[in-house]
């Protein structure tokens, strides 16, 4: 059975120094509730794979702010405080990816390809030490594939076996995260029997998940808010 019934059960296995792939980005289809989980369960010197790195006290920031990351693997960290006054202290390793390579890297790690080349990133500081090459006298830079020992998801509906549907821009990173995870830990709003979800529209099929929870109350906050004068205002 892939449905667990406590944060405890679904994190289970997780111990210090674990590689983990968190999916969302900026505040948008974060696993929340099993973050709180790994604050609680007090898990240190995690490397994290995530897009970004939440903000001070919601989200991965969480983490940052209990001292339980040791390494960071992010394509966009500008709203975290915490965050740059622990990497300028020497306190966060930080390896910041190109967003799109990044996107690449996991869904390359997913599909069991170890390495593959891109441009972006030639003639940068990126690639100062690293092996680069030209096709078709195009200038590429070698970029591995990323692999975790963990990855948390969130998805809007799974069923028994793991099959997953995401709600809209909450899809982002998830599914590349879900495939290239060797242990894929889902939360999800809604849980509904096998078969209740039409196989031609299952994003993420039940093959790449080892263990569905349900979670509600979410937060769902806006990670900056803008707002304008109404015109006459």
């Amino acid at each position: 059975m892939k449905v667990r019934t406590s944060i405890e059960q679904a994190l289970d296995g997780i111990e210090d120094g674990a590689t983990i792939m968190v999916g969302g980005f900026g505040l948008v289809g974060i696993p929340e509730k099993l973050i709180l989980g790994l604050r609680d369960k007090g898990v240190k010197n995690l490397t994290v794979i995530s897009n970004n790195c939440g903000v001070d006290d919601f989200g991965l920031g969480i983490l940052l702010q209990n001292r339980q990351i040791r390494k960071m693997v992010s394509s966009y960290v500008g709203e975290n405080k915490e965050f740059e006054r622990q990497f300028l202290c020497g306190e966060l390793e930080v390896e910041l990816v190109p967003q799109g390579t990044l996107a690449e890297r996991i869904r390359a790690g997913g599909a069991g390809i170890p390495a593959f080349y891109t441009p972006a990133g030639v003639g940068t500081p990126l690639a100062e030490g690293r092996e680069v090459r030209s096709f078709n006298g195009k200038e590429y830079l070698l970029e591995t594939g990323l692999v975790a020992d963990f990855s948390l998801v969130k998805a809007w509906k799974g069923d028994r076996s793991g099959n997953l549907l995401y709600n809209k821009t909450s899809r982002n990173f998830n599914p590349m995260m879900a495939a290239a995870g060797k242990t894929t830990i889902v939360e999800v709003e809604d849980i509904v029997d096998i078969g209740e979800i039409d196989p031609a529209q299952v994003h993420t099929p039940g093959i790449y998940v080892q263990r569905v929870i349900r979670c509600d109350n979410y937060e769902k906050r806006i990670e900056r808010r803008t707002v304008r004068r109404c015109e006459g205002g």
